[in-house]
């Protein structure tokens, strides 16, 4: 399986964003760590692993980036609104540097975005922010309501980043192309969340796959049976 280590110095967070690339080809999966995660988290914890198959295979080209949490959602020692601002510029490194990167790449007009616990926020918000770039969204055990992290501060910056706010108020048209999974399981501490999530998106017409595994917890061998198995049976 091949593994390539990227540097790439992103000019809308003004640092270097260290990246772990897997396959020689194939369908592109931009992979969100999980809290505070970094780039080799999905191989430190067995997730890699666990698709082996599908990457020596050249059917998916998997992209683990960096996540800046502990400067936004998770940097207690800023101001809030300060956190916020942080992340999207985040998502402006992710919207107009990294993905037009993949694309290019892997000659697609679309790619493919996932996450678990944390990273599975990341993966939907940007799903659902930019879907002109994402055809393809695997959030696993996802948590979707930011405003727990924000001491009561709340501005447009915060509603157009969570999603149980903005999602509401989307166009559900707008989505329609999009292969959308919400992966949960019954012991998960992100089961009611993803509940609420799959009840929104219904209400707006949004075509989903709620899948609710039984008597798993939220931990990484739940996500080494879902993540293989999303991606030989969404694509």
């Amino acid at each position: 399986m091949q593994e390539q280590y990227v540097k790439y110095y992103s000019h809308h967070l003004d640092r270097d964003v260290e990246m772990l690339v897997y396959g020689h080809w194939g369908y592109p999966i931009l992979l969100f760590p999980t809290t505070l995660g970094r780039h080799y988290q999905a191989k430190d914890m067995g997730l890699i692993e666990s698709v082996r198959g599908l990457i020596e295979a050249g059917t998916f080209k998997i992209y683990c980036v960096d996540s800046i949490d502990a400067d936004s959602w998770y940097a207690k020692h800023l101001p809030p609104p300060l956190r916020v601002l942080n992340h999207m510029q985040y998502d402006k490194f992710l919207t107009n540097e990294l993905v037009p990167k993949i694309q290019q790449e892997c000659a697609v007009a679309k790619i493919g975005v996932a996450g678990c616990s944390f990273g599975g926020y990341h993966a939907f918000n940007f799903a659902f922010r930019h879907p002109e770039q994402v055809a393809y969204l695997l959030s696993l055990s996802g948590a979707f309501d930011m405003r727990s992290f924000l001491e009561g501060h709340y501005d447009d910056n915060v509603y157009f980043n969570n999603p149980v706010d903005y999602v509401p108020n989307e166009q559900g048209w707008r989505y329609g192309h999009m292969k959308i999974v919400l992966g949960t399981a019954e012991w998960d501490i992100c089961y009611d969340a993803n509940l609420r999530m799959s009840g929104i998106l219904s209400g707006k017409g949004i075509d989903h796959w709620l899948d609710v595994r039984g008597w798993q917890k939220h931990d990484w061998p739940l996500w080494h049976q879902m993540f293989p198995d999303y991606l030989a049976r969404v694509f």
